[in-house]
């Protein structure tokens, strides 16, 4: 496969920072606000490992569908740099959004694929019609230090990224709050009693514990409540029948992340519910708490991949408990079928 590096590079212009305490009392952004409630678009950045587990497709999904953010720069994290940044790509393009830039991760690993590898293999990069930055960390530090408002970064993978953004530029927490799809606080994977070293925290812990003790405002969905998100029956069908082009896109993901599961001679049938959608909570929680519980945790990460509650850790809000996961569920499906 040709190797399709980006061509080029636009410099952001750096601008003071603004207050700290404006960003704070932004950080509960209208917990009990109707939805569709109007006020000016949030500015958000997308971190995320993209191309791995599936949820991470329908995340991007609801994060395009969404009136109330403003999605301005995409960066896959994690390695396989260049497979993320073409998914990445390739689906903005199809929505409709290629005005969106997108960045390369941190070179822990620029090659490699994964199961969603079918939907890019002839995706040539250098042909997107937005911005490409091959150097993505630096693109999330221009992006936040030019952005004359807060900027929310939502973060729905293991965070390496982010660890190198605060040690190039400590700044960037004056101006960012951070959602992100990290943790197991009460309870584990499947809604176990037991706590789990949940994933995006056990695979670089030291990056987690980097972004869990910097100086910015922090809400997490843990396992507690993104891990009870799926779709099934009729409401997973109105996703698989929609006509809408970002649903069509996540479902043709979906079914060849599917495929790519199957052991060899397997038959390959459509699934026919989805798998558990941890990442949507994250992006969901940039701009409404509604239908959940969220508490003021203080959070220790664990060298082996555990987020404790533990007296003198820095303490952030924590999505504990849904108080309506179905009044969730028929949010997503109609935000993701609707046209």
């Amino acid at each position: 496969m040709k190797v399709d590096f980006p061509r080029f590079r636009f410099p952001f212009a750096s601008i003071s920072s603004l207050l700290l305490a404006f960003l704070l009392g932004s950080a509960g952004l209208a917990a009990e606000a109707p939805i569709s409630a109007t006020r000016a678009k949030i500015p958000v950045i997308l971190d995320t490992d993209i191309g791995d587990d599936i949820d991470d497709t329908w995340a991007l999904g609801l994060l395009l569908k969404s009136p109330e953010l403003d999605l301005k720069l995409a960066v896959g994290d994690h390695g396989k740099s260049l497979y993320r940044a073409k998914i990445l790509a390739k689906f903005l393009e199809k929505a409709g959004k290629s005005g969106v830039p997108v960045g390369l991760g941190a070179d822990l690993n620029a090659r490699g694929s994964g199961p969603q590898e079918a939907w890019v293999k002839d995706y040539n990069l250098n042909q997107y019609p937005g911005r490409v930055y091959p150097d993505g960390v630096q693109a999330i530090i221009d992006t936040i230090m030019a952005s004359p408002e807060p900027v929310v970064l939502i973060a729905i993978g293991p965070v390496p990224n982010l660890k190198e953004a605060l040690r190039r530029e400590p700044r960037i927490a004056q101006k960012t709050r951070v959602t992100g799809m990290q943790g197991s606080v009460r309870l584990g994977y499947n809604g176990d009693s037991q706590t789990a070293p949940e994933y995006n925290v056990k695979e670089d812990a030291r990056a987690c514990q980097a972004v869990f003790t910097a100086p910015w405002p922090i809400t997490i969905t843990p396992l507690d409540t993104c891990g009870l998100i799926d779709l099934e029956g009729g409401t997973y069908q109105k996703v698989v029948q929609s006509k809408d082009p970002i649903a069509a896109a996540i479902i043709e993901n979906y079914q060849l992340w599917s495929a790519a599961q199957a052991k060899p001679g397997q038959t390959i049938v459509p699934p026919a519910k989805s798998t558990i959608l941890f990442d949507t909570v994250a992006v969901f929680l940039a701009f409404s708490e509604n239908w959940l519980t969220l508490e003021e945790l203080p959070i220790r990460v664990t060298d082996d991949g555990y987020t404790r509650i533990e007296a003198g850790a820095k303490v952030m809000r924590v999505a504990t408990q849904w108080k309506d996961r179905d009044a969730y569920r028929q949010f997503l499906v109609d935000r993701l079928a609707g046209q």
